[in-house]
């Protein structure tokens, strides 16, 4: 799965990179801060997105009583959610911690949301398998129950997730970030000829 992650953001990162310059939106001289953002970032933000369609979709269709398209809808949101927290723990095992550069009254604002995120996300794995032990078991007045309690819980974590990325990498993003480069494009160094150099 971590190698899944990590395919899936060189991917990203080279197809929004060349995609971006081959279509003039940026040159290759102001195209840096691209790189400097580690595709597994964007990745997580797409997979975010991804859930919160499926997650309102599955409430649309269990509210049309179209039950099987609601059971698909919520086992692939479950499945997207689950692929998120691999990629979301391989990107901090990478990269670690990054700082929120915003001041004033958005930094309350700001560590607001990751707080109640943070807390609400680690409801969601609990809720979504009672929610999935409970429709198994054919439980479902239970299963009903839950859900209201388990659907804006795992709505408001999937929205806030990309509002954070949003906030820390777009809105607010750290004013001097060293491009990050692969080992195939980290730069060669020589001392050969360098002045002040002795061999």
């Amino acid at each position: 799965m971590i190698f899944l992650c990590q395919s899936m953001a060189i991917f990203a990162g080279t197809a929004i990179s060349n995609g971006l310059l081959g279509m003039g939106f940026v040159n290759a001289g102001s195209a840096g801060w691209l790189f400097a953002i580690h595709p597994l970032v964007t990745i997580n933000a797409v997979l975010n997105s991804i859930a919160t369609v499926l997650l309102i979709a599955g409430w649309i269709f269990i509210s049309q009583g179209n039950w099987r398209a609601h059971r698909a809808a919520m086992v692939a949101a479950f499945i997207v959610s689950a692929i998120f927290l691999v990629c979301y723990l391989t990107y901090h095992y990478l990269v670690g911690h990054v700082p929120f550069t915003g001041q004033g009254p958005i930094r309350t604002v700001y560590f607001t949301i990751l707080i109640s995120h943070i807390l609400l996300a680690v409801l969601v794995p609990i809720l979504a398998l009672a929610m999935f032990a409970l429709a198994f078991s054919g439980k479902w007045a239970a299963h009903r129950r839950l859900g209201k309690i388990t659907l804006p819980i795992w709505l408001y974590v999937s929205i806030t997730g990309v509002v954070i990325y949003l906030l820390l990498y777009h809105i607010y993003p750290q004013s001097a970030v060293e491009p990050i480069l692969t080992a195939s494009q980290t730069p060669a160094v020589s001392l050969v000829g360098e002045p002040g150099v002795r061999g």
